[in-house]
């Protein structure tokens, strides 16, 4: 990704984040990096208003408000990178994680099942391996003895 944020962001065909819209934070990391963890800001915060962007389509807006819910506070979603030593490696991964979910929310739901009956072969294969079945479990009981 370089150092440079590209303009736009692609998300999926169809949807495109402007770079404005994305708000950034910095600050102090408890990951690794021994005493710099102490002086450097490498922990990233980075945070999209999905209710308020125009950048949605009110169709994509309404599935990720549904799918993301949980994960948003006051219709904003924030991902956290943390775990890099580098300030810019924390941003790119904080980056791509906004955008896989992001790509995840919006994507169309699955075509619905179309209902299917069985064939009647398959009925009748299902029928006599029953009868099968239970003829040899017949077949295991114990008889009293003909006396």
């Amino acid at each position: 990704m370089g150092a440079m944020l590209p303009r736009e962001i692609p998300v999926r065909p169809g949807l495109v984040l402007p770079s404005a819209e994305l708000r950034w934070r910095y600050s102090r990391s408890s990951g690794p990096g021994g005493q710099s963890v102490n002086t450097s800001d490498s922990r990233v915060e980075l945070s999209f208003d999905v209710a308020g962007s125009p950048a949605l389509s009110p169709t994509l807006r309404q599935r990720a408000l549904a799918r993301l819910g949980d994960r948003l506070t006051d219709g904003v979603f924030t991902v956290v990178a943390s775990e890099q030593r580098s300030q810019l490696r924390n941003r790119e991964a904080a980056l791509d994680r906004l955008v896989d979910a992001l790509r995840v929310a919006t994507a169309p739901p699955p075509r619905p099942r179309r209902p299917t009956r069985p064939s009647r072969g398959a009925v009748e294969r299902r029928l006599q391996a029953k009868k099968q079945r239970s003829a040899t479990k017949r077949d295991r009981r114990s008889r009293p003895p003909d006396d």
